[in-house]
């Protein structure tokens, strides 16, 4: 009995052994990854300038969305439509004569799901668990802070989870967050913008999320002009005026009257 007992012990302080290593192995990448990931503290937050820009502008019709920009000075001859390959486009490069850039992508409903599978290597079946709609993971993907990560939970698992989706927060958000995380809508869709105007980033990426897919929209300005850069007001513009195009619709720019 004696014997057993001893055989009994030393199972059980191995066990224990192994948990302790575990949880600490866990608890301990869960404190590391909260101080050293890129903007694990930024969250979204809202816009404090919601005007929209009444400057004549050009009205434009791509990749199956129309809407307005604030600036009459489209250069058609540089305009570019990917993929090259293929008859259905989903991007279109927009330049400007004043240096001003803007990419916009057509993104196909719970694209998410999809690039946590090829991206990530998630089971399709967690993936799709995982994601209610792309916004919603979106917005909980933001939100997570090292403030709300519970690192004294007893399960191992906590401590991947939520390690895992704070280096995602961190892979995933543009150098521009830095300066801070905002949210949109229009009467359609939902979304968040990566970058203050006021600060003058190089880029500025905006992300609108609804049902039928998604649309990101980039503005590049390290060549742009304008001193002031792109204003607040004039990203409120585009972001109101996105709606999905007609079908029959020209993409031919036309004049925007305000």
């Amino acid at each position: 009995m004696r014997v057993l007992r001893r055989v009994l012990i030393t199972v059980v302080v191995a066990i224990a052994v192994v948990f302790v290593g575990v949880y600490g192995v866990g608890v301990a990448s869960s404190f590391y990854m909260a101080r050293k990931a890129p903007f694990a503290r930024i969250v979204p937050t809202d816009l404090q300038d919601k005007s929209v820009s009444a400057a004549l502008g050009t009205k434009l019709s791509y990749i199956g969305y129309e809407f307005e920009v604030p600036w009459s000075d489209l250069d058609e001859t540089q305009t570019r439509l990917y993929p090259k390959d293929k008859p259905e486009k989903c991007k279109v490069d927009l330049h400007f004569r004043s240096g001003l850039r803007l990419l916009v992508t057509a993104v196909p409903p719970r694209e998410w799901a999809n690039i946590l599978v090829t991206e990530f290597k998630v089971p399709s079946q967690r993936a799709e668990a995982a994601i209610r709609s792309d916004y919603t993971f979106v917005r909980g993907l933001y939100e997570l802070t090292p403030d709300r990560m519970h690192y004294w939970a007893l399960s191992p698992g906590v401590h991947t989870r939520e390690t895992f989706w704070l280096t995602i927060k961190s892979v995933v958000l543009s150098g521009s967050a830095a300066s801070g995380i905002f949210n949109l809508q229009n009467q359609s869709s939902k979304g968040f913008q990566q970058g203050n105007p006021q600060a003058r980033p190089y880029g500025i990426v905006v992300h609108l999320y609804s049902d039928e897919g998604s649309v990101e929209m980039m503005f590049l300005q390290k060549d742009y002009k304008n001193s002031a850069g792109v204003t607040q007001p004039e990203i409120n513009r585009i972001v109101q005026s996105l709606r999905k195009a007609p079908q029959n619709e020209s993409t031919t720019p036309r004049i925007a009257q305000k």
